[in-house]
């Protein structure tokens, strides 16, 4: 007889729960991806909304040369026009920033509701509506391009509704994997999988530049026809619960003929109460106890009736809000979120200034911001798991992260060597932190032990946590775009100032952190959970 191949015994090694969790794992991060592909062609396409005037033969040379070295849709506009109305005035900046606070806003103020409704229907039919109708609003801004037009309302109502349907996503994500996921290497687990934030910027940045200079408007298309594609594997293949799988496997055990789970009606019609052996073992669905008693012989074994525990209700938003830590990390990401996302929105644009760069080199080099923010992501979440102070462990990489704002506005003016360093280490400080509080510190609070085993809280934790955030997020760019015209330094400044508020808004949590016996590093226990 052959020997089983090791590839094959490495795959049956692995239970069903294990295969069901990866699962999950996978899919979530490919469905959050798509949300954050789709948000960044707007920063890439800035540069080509306001050409720079001046050197307008300059770029069309360039544009014309890398046409020449890969496939295009012919542009269906003229070159003669430097810019694309009605970004073509002097308050571009301003305008530019108006089309960024619109979308953060409406995300912002989307986000405290779709907690709440997150809690109160399926996340699988929840989470696709939202990614079909982004992709819908991502796509009618390409389309834009197509249809020559250039009604600064008609970008600006795109952004909005865009903002409020993508609040769909984040609370969903993180609801679904923490409940397959239990506190043991939260911090870890969770480092890794939102590294879907950088990915899917940097896949959007590669998607839009790749048709910026020639046809800006498959650079919103493309990305809003992959969240939709996304949408629709999301209703097929999502499983929000480990619970959910129970009904599935009581109607395929079949020693027999056994009647369907859902003919289960409890004990003397009793649905909130239960078989359960003396022992302590619960009866499930698919065991001996549930067949008919005419179809199989059932082995006499005692057995008692246990009332069972009623479903928790959902949390109030003051309800959230009175769990110890929401308020300070809320108020806290609010800065770090403020730093993330002027980045990720004038983070490009910059680079063509400050390197003088085409939009699609600058879209490329800005990656690297990402690709340190995957680092940082997941170096937070392990240093966090090993000292059981998340607080801790933020403070110290913002207390990092604003000097190196500080240098990085220096060290690019020398070159696209120190630049590209200094790129991944302010990706790196600077996603860390926020990607630590709206995973791992988020799930925390959302199964914090004042909550008695209520998990229905999570989603709303993390929409208030992630929706005070998106203020930030919304603020960030817009005072860049008022700040840049009197300098990118002022910019710097900003930036800065938003990292010491957010150490200080953690002071108090790092101090009780540091004097609690109960902050240590997770035991050998708590990482066996799950």
């Amino acid at each position: 007889m052959a020997t089983v191949p090791p590839g094959i015994r490495l795959l049956v090694s692995f239970d069903r729960d294990q295969w069901y969790r990866a699962l999950t794992f996978l899919l979530t991060f490919l469905l959050y991806t798509s949300f954050h592909l789709s948000r960044k062609p707007i920063s890439i396409v800035k540069s080509e909304l306001h050409r720079n005037c001046s050197s307008a033969n300059e770029l069309s040379t360039m544009v014309s040369s890398s046409c020449s070295q890969q496939p295009s849709l012919p542009s269906l506009h003229s070159g003669t026009d430097c810019s694309w109305k009605p970004f073509d005035k002097r308050n571009y900046k301003q305008l530019l920033g108006a089309m960024d606070y619109s979308f953060l806003c409406a995300y912002a103020v989307g986000m405290y509701l779709s907690g709440i409704i997150g809690e109160r229907v399926p996340i699988r039919l929840y989470l696709t509506v939202g990614m079909l109708t982004s992709g819908l609003f991502t796509c009618l801004f390409g389309l834009g391009y197509v249809y020559n037009i250039h009604n600064l309302g008609f970008y600006i109502f795109v952004q909005v509704a865009n903002g409020l349907v993508q609040t769909t996503g984040w609370p969903s994500v993180v609801t679904c994997i923490s409940n397959w996921f239990g506190k043991g290497r939260r911090g870890l687990i969770m480092g890794l999988w939102n590294s879907h934030t950088s990915v899917g910027n940097i896949l959007g940045s590669l998607i839009a530049g790749y048709w910026v200079s020639s046809n800006w408007g498959l650079s919103f298309i493309v990305p809003g026809l992959i969240i939709a594609v996304m949408g629709v594997v999301c209703f097929f293949f999502l499983i929000e619960h480990p619970d959910d799988l129970k009904s599935v496997h009581a109607q395929n055990y079949s020693p027999g003929k056994s009647a369907p789970a859902n003919s289960w009606n409890g004990v003397n019609g009793h649905t909130e109460v239960y078989l359960q052996y003396k022992d302590n073992k619960t009866q499930s669905y698919d065991t001996e106890l549930l067949l008919p008693r005419d179809s199989v012989c059932v082995p006499m074994q005692p057995v008692v009736v246990v009332k069972r525990e009623p479903q928790p209700s959902a949390i109030s938003f003051m309800g959230a809000l009175h769990i110890p830590g929401v308020i300070e990390f809320s108020l806290c990401l609010l800065f770090a979120k403020l730093v993330s996302y002027t980045f990720l929105f004038w983070l490009p644009l910059y680079i063509t200034k400050a390197a003088h760069l085409d939009a699609k080199k600058a879209g490329d080099l800005s990656t690297l911001f990402d690709v340190g923010g995957i680092v940082g992501g997941i170096l937070a979440g392990v240093i966090s798991d090993r000292l059981g102070k998340r607080a801790t462990t933020c403070a110290i990489m913002l207390l990092l992260a604003a000097p190196t704002l500080y240098g990085f506005s220096m060290i690019s003016e020398l070159g696209l060597g120190p630049t590209i360093g200094m790129l991944l280490v302010c990706g790196g400080l600077v996603n860390g932190p926020y990607s630590l509080i709206t995973t791992a510190v988020s799930a925390d609070l959302g199964t914090h032990k004042s909550l008695k085993g209520n998990a229905r809280a999570l989603s709303t934790v993390t929409a208030i946590i992630d929706g005070t955030g998106s203020v930030g997020a919304a603020l960030g760019p817009l005072l860049a775009g008022l700040l840049s015209p009197g300098g990118w330094d002022q910019v710097f400044y900003m930036l800065m100032i938003a990292d010491f508020l957010a150490l200080l808004l953690l002071l108090r949590l790092v101090t009780q952190e540091l004097t609690s016996n109960k902050s240590r590093p997770i035991s050998a226990v708590e990482l066996k959970e799950h």
